[in-house]
């Protein structure tokens, strides 16, 4: 079996949510989502869960972290530059937060951070490795 990674988020709106996801380049894959539960996927290895706070409690009794939290911050690898720029465009356009922290350029590295309508923190970036300094 490939390996892959699910995140498993809980959100407030599931519709709200696909929509917010579908909007930085996400898909919606049918297969696993209902009224419950929403299967987001960015790449073959990446899927992101999006669950209801009453299906996210079906996992776990401990508490749902306010909005205002980082409990983890998700970088995605995007192809450029503008990659990067138009996905915190679109976050800020579907109902997101462009920008929660100060984008960082290093040159052969550029990243930014934006917050999902439930607070959940994505870090965009775009990495040139032939560009890297050496160690």
């Amino acid at each position: 079996m490939t390996k892959m990674i699910f995140v498993n988020l809980p959100v407030t709106d599931l519709q709200k949510s696909m929509a917010f996801y579908e909007s930085l380049g996400f898909r919606n894959n049918p297969q696993f989502t209902d009224d419950t539960a929403a299967c987001m996927v960015w790449s073959e290895a990446i899927h992101v869960m999006l669950l209801t706070h009453a299906k996210w409690r079906t996992f776990t009794s401990r508490p749902i972290p306010p909005a205002t939290s980082s409990e983890v911050m998700l970088a995605l690898a995007c192809d450029s530059r503008a990659a990067v720029d138009a996905m915190l465009k679109a976050a800020a356009a579907n109902g997101g937060i462009a920008d929660i922290n100060p984008m960082q350029d290093l040159g052969f590295m550029y990243n930014r951070n934006l917050a999902d309508p439930d607070g959940h923190v994505w870090e965009p970036m775009w990495m040139n490795l032939e560009a890297m300094p050496a160690a």
